[in-house]
This record gives C-alpha cells, sequence and structure tokens, in this order.
C-alpha cells in the first residue's frame, strides 16, 4: 500500500509531500505521516528547515470525510499540530488550492507560509456546526488578530491568498512554481539564521471587550438558535483570555460537545446529502458551451444570469423589443445591486452582461446546446413554444421547462424526440437561489438527464432528481403547509403568529409574509387550477390585495418599503371568514402552529419518499434546504422528524386530524411503518442503497 505521505531531503530542506488524493484529506495515515515526518527531519543534522507542500490540484482541504462520526485514531489533529509548532527548525507550509479546515490548522502550526496567488484559505468548521477543534482559532488570534480570527471563524468562508497576506497570515505570495518558490523560501530563511517560530508565543493583537462584542453581534446577527457561531466566537475569546494550552484544551471539548449535537448532526447529513443528490446511476452529459433561455420575465433573466455568471453565453429571448427591454433593465438593476453591496466588481458585471444576448426571434436558439422555457405557468403556451423550438433546434440540443408544477410528460408528448426533454425548474430568484429540481419524465433520455445535472453544477446550483407530480417535490409539500397556515388563521391565529412560529423554528421568513413577497395572485392562480380553495386566501387576493405589489396582503407595506406591518384590515378579513365558517377562534400555542406546519412538510415528505418521486429522503431535506429556506443545522424535514423521533409526529398528526377532520394529516403509510417499527428515514434510505 502506498503511504501518503513520503520526505526527502534537498539541499538542505526537508520536504514532507502529501498525496492523498482527491484532496489530500487528513486521514489517519496523513495525520501519522505529517508527525512522523517531522519528527524524523528534525533530529537530521543535514536538515536546516522543513517544507510541507501536497501533491495534486490542492493544499489539505480538511478532514476525511469517511472518518466523520467515527472515533479518531492517534495521532490527533491537535497532537499533530503541537509536533509542528514545537519543531526546533523552521516549518513552512506551502499552500496552493484550498486549506480548509484541519488543513488550514496544519498551516497555521507551521512557522511560515507561502501561497500561490489563487489559493484560498478557511476554517469552515461552523457550517458542519463545530468549532476548530486543534487550536485553530487561538493560532489565528495569534498570526492576525482577534478581530480577523472571529471574522474567519465565525464567517467560515475562505479568504483569498492576497487577503491572507495583507493581514499577515501569509508570508509570502509564489510568483511562480510553489515547489521552487516555497523551496527557495525556506532556503532563505535558514540561510538568513531565521529560528523557528512557535504560534503559541506571539502575543494577541487584542480588540477592546466592547469592540469584540460589536463584532460578534454583527457577525452572529442571523444565526439564532444555532450553537457553533456562538461556540466559534467563545473560542477566539478563549484565545484573549487563557494561556495557550489551556484554551486549546477547552476547543477540544468544545468540539467534542458539539460533535455529537444534533445541529452538527444534522449539518454533517447535509454535507452528505448534497453530494448523494448529484449523483446519477447512468448517462454521459453532453457538452453545453451556449444556451438559450425563452422568456425574459424575472425568472428567466434571474436563468441568464445563472449563465454569465459561470462564465456561459446565454441568449435571452423574448416576443419583442419592449420585453426584452423589461428583462434587461431588471438585469441591469440586479447587477448595479450586487456591485453596490461590493458582491461583484464593476468590471465583472459589464463582462457578465457581455455574457448576455438578446433575440425577438426563437430562432436564436438555434444554435444552443441547451434551451430553458421560461414563459408564463400555461400550458397551451408552453407546448407551442416547445413544438417550435423542436423545429429550429439542433437535434442533439437538449429542451427543458422551468415549470414549478405543470405536467412534463403532458409537454414532452408535443415533441417527435421526447427523449430530449427534462424539466429544470430554478427557485426564485434563479441568479441567487442554489435549488435546481431536475424532472425526467417517463421518456427522458440518461444523457439528457445527466447533462442538465451537469449544467446546474456549472452554473453553482445544487440538482436535485424529481419524478413527474404536481409541484414535483419542493412545491407539493409546501403546498400541505399553506393548507395549515390557512387553517391556523381561521381557528385563531393572525399572519403575524403564524410567521413568528415559522421564524422562530429558524426559517429567514415565514410563510405568509413570503407569500407577499411572491405576490397573491400566484398562489391564487394555481389554486384556481387545482380547484382548491383556501377562504382566508382567497378573500383577500380576491379584494386586490396582492402583497408588496399592491402595498398590501396579508400584511400593510408602507410605500418603498418591504417591511410587513400587521394589518387591521387583514384581521377583519380573517374574523369575517372565520365567522362565515362557523368557526369559534381561539388563541393557538406557538407549539402547535410549528408542530402542525412542520409535520404536514414531513407526512408529504413521506409520501413523496413512497411513491418514488424523490430518489430518497436526503433528497427532500436538499430541496428544502436550497428551496425554500429550512434551517440546516435542522437537517432538513426527513432529517428533523428522525431527530424528533418518528412514533412522536404520529402520534401529533394523528391527534391534528382528529381534531379538525383533515384526512391529509392522517399519517403517511411510510410514516405510520416506520415509526411502528422503531425506524427511521435515515435507516431507511441505507437499506435501499
Amino acid at each position: 500500500m502506498t503511504t501518503p505521505v513520503t520526505t526527502e531531503i534537498v539541499d538542505g530542506i526537508g520536504l514532507i509531500r502529501i498525496d492523498n488524493p482527491p484532496v489530500n484529506a487528513l486521514s489517519n495515515a496523513v495525520r501519522g505521516g505529517i508527525a512522523d515526518a517531522v519528527r524524523v527531519l528534525e533530529q537530521d543534522p543535514d536538515v536546516q528547515a522543513v517544507l510541507i507542500l501536497c501533491a495534486g490540484k490542492t493544499f489539505i482541504a480538511g478532514a476525511d470525510i469517511r472518518e466523520f462520526g467515527k472515533p479518531r485514531q492517534p495521532p490527533s489533529l491537535a497532537e499533530t499540530c503541537d509536533i509542528i509548532e514545537g519543531c526546533t527548525k523552521p516549518v513552512v507550509a506551502a499552500l496552493h488550492g484550498t486549506a480548509l479546515g484541519g488543513g488550514f490548522e496544519i498551516a497555521l502550526a507551521a512557522h511560515y507560509r507561502i501561497a500561490t496567488s489563487d489559493a484560498r484559505m478557511g476554517l469552515p468548521e461552523v457550517k458542519l456546526g463545530l468549532i476548530p477543534g486543534a487550536g485553530g482559532a487561538n493560532r489565528l488570534a495569534r498570526i492576525a488578530g482577534a478581530e480577523q480570527a472571529l471574522e474567519i471563524v465565525i464567517g467560515g468562508n475562505p479568504i483569498s491568498a492576497a487577503d491572507a497576506h495583507a493581514v499577515g497570515i501569509v508570508d509570502e505570495i509564489a510568483e511562480n512554481d510553489l515547489r521552487v518558490a516555497a523551496t527557495a523560501f525556506a532556503k532563505s530563511l535558514a540561510a538568513g539564521g531565521k529560528a523557528a517560530r512557535p504560534t503559541r508565543a506571539r502575543a494577541i493583537e487584542a480588540i477592546a471587550p466592547d469592540a469584540f462584542e460589536t463584532v460578534v453581534a454583527r457577525l452572529t446577527r442571523k444565526t439564532a438558535g444555532q450553537e457553533a457561531p456562538a461556540a466559534c466566537a467563545d473560542s477566539v475569546r478563549r484565545a484573549m483570555t487563557l494561556p495557550f494550552d489551556e484554551a486549546v484544551a477547552r476547543d477540544r471539548e468544545v468540539f467534542a460537545q458539539l460533535s455529537a449535537g444534533s445541529q452538527s448532526r444534522a449539518l454533517r447529513h447535509v454535507f452528505f446529502a448534497e453530494r448523494e443528490a448529484a449523483k446519477l446511476a447512468s448517462g454521459s452529459a453532453r457538452p453545453v458551451a451556449r444556451a438559450a433561455v425563452v422568456g425574459a420575465g424575472t425568472m428567466g433573466g434571474g436563468i441568464a444570469m445563472s449563465f454569465a455568471a459561470a462564465g456561459l453565453p446565454v441568449t435571452l429571448i423574448d416576443i419583442d423589443d419592449a420585453a426584452i427591454e423589461r428583462g434587461m433593465d431588471r438585469i441591469r438593476r440586479n447587477y448595479a445591486t450586487s456591485v453596490e453591496r461590493g458582491s461583484i466588481s464593476a468590471a465583472e458585471a459589464e463582462q457578465r452582461l457581455a455574457l448576455i444576448q438578446t433575440a425577438t426571434t426563437r430562432s436564436a436558439a438555434g444554435e444552443a446546446d441547451l434551451v430553458i422555457e421560461a414563459v408564463f405557468e400555461n400550458m397551451d403556451l408552453k407546448r407551442e413554444v416547445f413544438r417550435e423550438l423542436e423545429a429550429i433546434c439542433r437535434v442533439d440540443a437538449v429542451l427543458a421547462t422551468n415549470t414549478s408544477a405543470l405536467d412534463v410528460d403532458a409537454l414532452s408528448a408535443v415533441l417527435d424526440r421526447p427523449g430530449r426533454f427534462v424539466g429544470m425548474h430554478f427557485f426564485s430568484p434563479a441568479n441567487v437561489m442554489k435549488l435546481c429540481e431536475i424532472v425526467r419524465t417517463d421518456a427522458t433520455d440518461p444523457d439528457t438527464l445527466a447533462t442538465a445535472f451537469a449544467t446546474a453544477k456549472r452554473i453553482a446550483k445544487v440538482p436535485v432528481l424529481a419524478r413527474n407530480c404536481d409541484g414535483f417535490i419542493g412545491n407539493r409539500m409546501v403546498a400541505k403547509r399553506s393548507a395549515q397556515a390557512e387553517r391556523l388563521l381561521q381557528e385563531g391565529a393572525l399572519p403575524q403568529d403564524v410567521d413568528e412560529a415559522i421564524r422562530a423554528f429558524g426559517f429567514p421568513m415565514g410563510p405568509l409574509q413570503t407569500n407577499d413577497m411572491s405576490g397573491l395572485d400566484v398562489g391564487y392562480a394555481i389554486r384556481k387550477r387545482r380547484g382548491t380553495k383556501f377562504p382566508i386566501a382567497d378573500a383577500i387576493a380576491e379584494a386586490g390585495r396582492l402583497g408588496q405589489k399592491t402595498g398590501a396582503g396579508y400584511y400593510r407595506y408602507e410605500a418603498g418599503s418591504r417591511t410587513p406591518v400587521p394589518d387591521p384590515e387583514t384581521t377583519r378579513v380573517i374574523e369575517s371568514v372565520s365567522a362565515s365558517l362557523g368557526i369559534e377562534r381561539r388563541e393557538i400555542p406557538r407549539e402547535e402552529m410549528t408542530e402542525r406546519m412542520i409535520f404536514a412538510l414531513i407526512n408529504e415528505g413521506a409520501k413523496i419518499v413512497a411513491e418514488g418521486i424523490a430518489a430518497r429522503p436526503s433528497d427532500v431535506d436538499v430541496v428544502w434546504i436550497y428551496g425554500y429556506g429550512f434551517p440546516r443545522w435542522r437537517g432538513g424535514p426527513l432529517a428533523y422528524a428522525d431527530e424528533v423521533g418518528l412514533p412522536y409526529i404520529v402520534e401529533r398528526l394523528d391527534v391534528f386530524a382528529a381534531r379538525s377532520g383533515d384526512e391529509t394529516l392522517a399519517p403517511a403509510p411510510l410514516l405510520r411503518e416506520l415509526a411502528q417499527k422503531g425506524a427511521t428515514f435515515a435507516q431507511w434510505q441505507k437499506d435501499r442503497a
């Protein structure tokens, strides 16, 4: 078996080379190999300095995911870092690609760091519900200062080599070959008599307590309910107030506690679920060098922006110059906002705009490798579009619909080659939201499916496979939550009560505020198509209160503001409908409101999985996290169900169904079966893997 860590001595420099494809993950063999190599090279009289570098496309990109949730074998990462830092000879870490998590902790334990100009580094443990467990926050605070450490550790986002160099994390940028530059740097340290520079011996550039708390408050403003961000802040606080070894020992204790907790378990589940969702059993993706989008409305424009952001040229098509100009004006405003916020530069905005061409005839889609239809949700209109596109486009071009609920099999039936047709359901705003439901018809061929998946990933979306049904995965489930929100309003709740219950659970926005933002006419039209009645929602929409666009919906909105304000007129409508239905209004506990809405999602998710609409329970979780704002730290609806316990959920659904007479709340057969067996969705998925 080939060892992942090798050493050689070149001109007095001891080279430690890590080669553990694909990302040089910190497996037990890598940790032990580094520790052993440092010890050996430190004792060699011919070695003047030690250089740690990696083969392949990246430095150590983090922990070995195969070891997640399992007892770690010695040496621990903390022990390996201590051995590196304690070396009496200068140790240099040469960074390229990404140095993340434990990989960055290894680099911080080294005495010096050199990086390629395109390297990125960071401590993303917070995104797995953890803190750096090997002293990373403590060492980072000593190298870059407490405030910079807070930014990196709580934010969890990687920083560029240039930014790292500016704050002293990186000592030198390699302009050419990294190994050559890093070896020369190590030689210069030795020749200049530079000694080892243990990080723990460095003084921290601290900040005043009030300033510290201000920074923490800013960085944790949107993390209500989450344990890890506050724990990360505490780790940096300990670095400022405790001796190094005492602070790091406490870090290891906190890391172990968080790792054993439900939030980290949920976040690790999401990590694996996203990767599992992106797998396909068969099919070869066709190359996509140019795309076309038919429909320049809000959704079509957002899809076009997603292609442009990935550097892919795209043609945006609509019926006339006026429609195109409206669409392009919206795109320009979006880019201007991004520039103003600093998320992209003005030059980047211009580059992206240059990739978006426009046309007023569908013939412009003729040379595209992938064409996405994003016109109004009308079956006849969409069929007409695809009949024309099939006559225009190359036979190997993929034709996709962005429909959110229409029957994709019925749409594909108009094509002579239905195998080239697939659903690509983006979420609004499409240039921001990461989810893309890839909906296969009975005729979609494997290569078309693979092309849709590969393209979604290329434009930074998270693809999830769905089978055809009304609403697919996400919208079919949201309809059940919406039904419960409506019933809660009828029984005694007000919009702010319903929304606050969902926000307190961890969603960024409540369902009724979301509906106001989307426009109440959208849901009203869908209910009309389905023959569904929501008496309160219908009454509000029929009164011309369509949400933010009209200044009133479930809430009232001041001119130019998107802040919802409780409205007495809405209360009057709600109470009037309750009276007309003969419902005696009552005060509903928040816990009941939360359970009725969340458990309704879980129940429908169980049906979707049992029917094969979703390939696996974890796919349902990915859809809800990336498409609907389900709190990541709860893992998604079905992972959350496992955490709460399926017997409890079945018991509560039985109570709700009996009390309300709502048969849709009766536990799904799969949910009841798993509860009776004492099983979980995770076990059910594993058994069918």
